[in-house]
């Protein structure tokens, strides 16, 4: 089994549901005891919100790299960056390793050929709803992406940075997710990606009949599959 190397605390909510959904989906596969082989490093968050604020995504990757550069030392065979933003730092943090990061986007873009989607909404952080680093990977594999209208990106925006990475969870911001992906569907989406990784501690499928593609999932399950490959 290889090791598994999580740069986590993007926020720590979410890399809390990595690491239960790796070492399920590795104990489902394997049986008895078996647990994921993994090592995480863990970011202080406020520094990250604060990148974000200032619009300085740059800003992060020296942290994220540093980050990556312990889990490789500590013996990590590969990587995952448990956040969807922070791949905007991707090919910086690949460079500043030898091992590989799995990209979540890729993997992402993996799961809509499957499933034959060429439509799909993006909900995330203005900058995974704006910024090319994330769509361009999902429109390269033929997905047309639409996003909600820009009052709504920095609502969302808002809510994710605000309340969610803060362990907030008000009713009236899950009614109101429900509300933009509803909207989104009527123009067309095939499907939503939650393409945040605390979205899914909001909203889950059960709340809509809209089908969701939740990254967090799609990410941690690609990884521990990885970490079982020969």
């Amino acid at each position: 089994m290889k090791t598994i190397g999580l740069i986590g605390g993007l926020s720590w909510h979410s890399t809390v549901t990595y690491y239960q959904i790796i070492n399920r989906y590795i104990n489902q596969k394997l049986g008895a005891s078996h647990s994921a082989k993994c090592i995480v490093d863990s970011v202080d968050f406020q520094f990250i919100e604060e990148r974000l604020a200032a619009n300085d995504l740059p800003g992060a990757a020296p942290l994220l790299c540093e980050a990556a550069r312990r889990l490789e030392n500590a013996g990590a065979d590969f990587i995952i960056i448990c956040s969807n933003t922070m791949h905007a730092n991707f090919e910086k943090i690949q460079k500043s390793v030898s091992i590989p990061l799995l990209h979540i986007a890729e993997l992402t873009a993996r799961r809509l050929e499957d499933e034959g989607i060429k439509k799909i909404g993006l909900l995330g952080t203005k900058f995974t709803m704006e910024k090319p680093f994330y769509k361009e990977i999902l429109e390269r594999s033929g997905v047309e992406v639409i996003v909600p209208p820009e009052k709504d990106r920095l609502k969302i925006d808002e809510i994710i940075i605000y309340e969610l990475c803060r362990e907030k969870f008000p009713e009236e911001s899950k009614k109101y997710f429900l509300s933009v992906i509803e909207e989104l569907h009527k123009k067309g989406a095939r499907g939503i990606i939650l393409g945040c990784t605390e979205i899914d501690l909001l909203i889950k499928q059960r709340d809509t009949s809209v089908p969701l593609f939740d990254t967090t999932k799609i990410h941690a399950e690609k990884a521990a599959e990885y970490a079982l490959e020969k």
